[in-house]
């Protein structure tokens, strides 16, 4: 059974996650950055290949992270994670997207990003 996290376990964990979605999205567009200069033959003072294919293990093992603590990743770029969880007897995902200052946001499972909705007061 999948983890279920409530909004405070989910706030608690904020923190962490600003920490680990900075870093990540740094090394993103390094990869972006390297990736697009090794396309057009180009040097890079990121490196070649081979940081190239450091870079994509690295964000790979970051993105193993999110899941194993229970918590969903529903794209990288940007970063957009979910916690399941069960709001006044309702399965929802509190939703967090890369940029935002905090946890503020859910919607059902089935509607998806576009049906979020402010988590209540």
């Amino acid at each position: 059974m999948d983890q279920m996290f409530s909004v405070d376990e989910a706030r608690a964990l904020m923190p962490e996650i600003h920490e680990r979605a900075a870093e990540f999205v740094a090394r993103r567009a390094d990869l972006t950055e390297l990736s697009a200069a090794l396309a057009d033959g180009a040097s890079s003072p990121k490196g070649g290949l081979a940081e190239m294919k450091a870079l994509q293990a690295w964000l790979s093992e970051a993105l193993a992270w999110f899941p194993d603590h229970g918590i969903q990743v529903k794209g990288a770029a940007p970063l957009l994670i979910d916690f399941p969880a069960v709001l006044d007897g309702e399965n929802v995902l509190l939703c967090w997207i890369e940029g935002e200052p905090n946890l503020a946001w859910y919607h059902r499972a089935d509607l998806g990003f576009a049906g979020r909705r402010p988590l209540p007061s």
